[in-house]
């Protein structure tokens, strides 16, 4: 597979299912890095959403072989409050681990980045977790900055007669 030429295309729809199963992939593996978001129980939901993404352009593959071994879906910024520049957002991006280190996920990457200056993007954001340093280091080599930092912390169990 390793010298096969590496496609980087939108999605079809036809794709979903396939897609759907590396984000299931993706998000099991957050789950090391402190995701508590449920995999297998999402992937109908997730599905969907891909659909709708593919539907809009918003979802780019990269395949080798027939065989897709990457995404990115993004759209743009769909705010309550007015704010003073379009933004445009990666919501997921995933190499499958056995091809990464090969400049897939910069192309996809790029292709996104693309595809929102094209809708009108004025700036990118996207998400990684704190503890996933690996993306954090790719995220910054390609240019992204902190923005908003969000914060957590776990409510303890606390039984109705304690407060």
């Amino acid at each position: 597979m390793d010298g096969e030429e590496l496609s980087v295309r939108p999605a079809t729809v036809s794709e979903t299912d396939a897609i759907a199963d590396l984000w299931v992939d993706l998000a099991e593996g957050q789950r090391a890095h402190g995701s508590n978001l449920r995999t297998a129980e999402n992937r109908d939901r997730i599905r969907e959403s891909i659909g709708r993404h593919a539907i809009s352009g918003g979802v780019v593959v990269a395949s080798q072989s027939d065989r897709i071994v990457g995404f990115v879906m993004f759209s743009m910024e769909q705010r309550l409050y007015a704010t003073a520049l379009a933004r445009g957002v990666v919501h997921n991006l995933y190499v499958s681990p056995e091809r990464r280190g090969r400049g897939i996920g910069s192309r996809l990457l790029s292709a996104a980045e693309a595809g929102l200056a094209d809708e009108g993007a004025e700036a990118i954001s996207l998400e990684t977790l704190a503890d996933n340093e690996a993306a954090r280091r790719f995220y910054e080599r390609h240019g992204y900055e902190p923005h908003r930092v969000e914060f957590e912390k776990r409510v303890e169990t606390v039984t109705p007669s304690d407060r």
